[in-house]
């Protein structure tokens, strides 16, 4: 259902902004470029230049971990980008089942069709749990492979471009059993893109992830107090539940006997 791994995608990788993330083995002296304060400075004049660089925390100076500060940016610029494509997905997918919109066949090999829910949030909790566990294992296999640090693919801590993922195609680097597809560019659309063509694309995806993470905290906002945003006032369905901790009943609950 895509709401509900959208939902439980948004929160996961917000919880993995706040962890460590499997560090590629090198030592200082190894020569890892990386993006700098300069550069974030010029591509934020490039994203929008009328906000500019803005960074009140002092983040771009920050080195977490040990690490450098190449090596910390690099993670905060993943860490965006990640939630913003989590939260365009998320986003859509409130906007699909808020308006009734779901697959035609069923949703579990018994019968089970998906839930008439047409209030997103609530929809989640009407999912069954052997599904949100294999929601849970999705998640859990592309945050495995996107850390994944071989000679072909950089890690984002270590010179690596942020924002890459990983191919799924079959070789040394690649998952021992053929992948037709990868994750991003299945079709290989981009293939004969000019750089300049990638590079705005580049900025517009992270503009749009940006807007969609103000817009779906929007909708969950006015879901969970009604008012608190004029302009979804009536449109936005109210939800009573616990919006944030949407796992805490079903999933982790029951199998820990909590």
């Amino acid at each position: 259902m895509k709401l509900s791994i959208a939902t439980i995608l948004s929160l996961a990788a917000g919880a993995s902004a706040f962890t460590a993330p499997s560090l590629p083995s090198a030592s200082r002296s190894t020569t890892q470029m990386g993006e700098t304060k300069a550069d974030l400075e010029e591509l934020a004049k490039k994203l929008n230049p009328v906000v500019g660089f803005y960074d009140p925390l002092n983040l771009a100076e920050a080195e977490f971990w040990g690490t450098s500060n190449e090596a910390t940016i690099g993670f905060l610029r993943h860490a965006e980008i990640k939630h913003g494509r989590v939260a365009m997905f998320a986003f859509v997918g409130y906007i699909v089942h808020a308006n009734g919109i779901k697959f035609p066949w069923a949703m579990q090999m018994d019968g089970t069709p998906f839930p008439s829910e047409t209030n997103p949030p609530a929809l989640w909790d009407a999912v069954s749990e052997s599904a949100k566990w294999q929601i849970f294992g999705l998640i859990g296999f592309l945050e495995f492979w996107s850390e994944l640090s071989t000679p072909n693919h950089k890690h984002y801590m270590a010179g690596g471009k942020p924002g890459d993922f990983p191919d799924f195609v079959s070789g040394p680097d690649g998952i021992p059993h053929p992948v037709p597809f990868n994750l991003y560019d299945p079709f290989k659309l981009s293939k004969n893109m000019s750089e300049e063509t990638k590079e705005r694309r580049l900025r517009a995806e992270l503009n749009n992830g940006r807007l969609a993470q103000l817009g779906l905290f929007g909708f969950l906002c006015e879901a969970t107090i009604p008012g608190s945003v004029p302009a979804l006032s009536g449109i936005v369905q109210p939800y009573s539940g616990e919006v944030m901790a949407p796992f805490t009943t079903n999933v982790i609950g029951q199998p820990f006997g909590l």
